[in-house]
């Protein structure tokens, strides 16, 4: 008997560590942490942004071009940040509601992901005459790389619903933390832009950016169905 319980404890080690892994990962809060990340990922899209980035730096010297490549990122920071900070408050300064943003929001991520899946930037984060006006300017790291090239409306918007989703401050964090970590890969990706095209090639990166608008399409039908249901339009199962 005493070994039979012995057994029996030794089978719940082994198995409560993986259930306990299972529930994490199946919590509001890491559900929310991992929405929160690939979506505002997935609309700053720094691949797409690597052949601009490489024409606007064209025969600048490796440390200027680090240099540029860390204000764009650092700019998408702040512009992010600013706006997840400042959320509730303009909600609240406009009267605007979070059904009626994610409706809004949801319907400019669906014209930005069809863009992608036909592997080209919408024009809400990139006109070609921004890319040819950048090539000449002397530094460009903040306009138009910065914005809207990463923080565009899409992404704006994205920050913005999430923000009006976070009913407490953990999640709160986990935008602020997703935003950090977007800007920072940002950064790599614009710094490492040369290695990345010649890796991936350009098939490679229009592969990546349809891959990224089919999942940003999807997102932006959940936000768009969120806010339906929110307004009593679409009733919850």
């Amino acid at each position: 008997m005493h070994v039979q319980l012995q057994l029996i404890q030794h089978l719940a080690a082994l198995v409560s560590p993986a259930t306990a892994a299972e529930e994490a990962f199946n919590s509001t809060y890491v559900k929310f942490s991992l929405l929160a990340l690939s979506s505002i990922f997935f609309l700053v899209d720094p691949f797409a942004a690597i052949p601009s980035f490489i024409a606007i730096t064209a025969g600048v010297e490796p440390a200027r071009r680090r240099r540029m490549a860390w204000k764009p990122a650092l700019t998408c920071f702040i512009v992010l940040i600013s706006f997840a900070l400042a959320g509730q408050f303009i909600f609240s300064l406009f009267g605007i509601k979070l059904p009626a943003f994610e409706i809004a929001g949801g319907l400019i991520l669906l014209l930005i992901g069809i863009d992608m899946m036909e592997a080209r930037r919408s024009p809400t984060q990139e006109s070609t005459g921004e890319t040819q006006e950048a090539a000449a300017k002397e530094d460009a790291g903040i306009v138009p790389l910065g914005i809207p090239m990463l923080a565009g409306p899409g992404a704006i918007s994205s920050v913005m619903v999430l923000v009006g989703q976070a009913p407490n401050h953990w999640q709160m964090l986990a935008i602020l933390g997703s935003i950090a970590l977007t800007a920072f890969a940002s950064y790599l990706v614009l710094n490492g832009a040369d290695r990345i095209r010649i890796f991936l090639g350009e098939t490679g990166i229009r592969i990546l950016v349809r891959i990224m608008g089919l999942l940003l399409v999807a997102l932006a039908m959940q936000f768009f169905v969120n806010g339906l249901t929110d307004l009593g339009l679409i009733h919850r199962h």
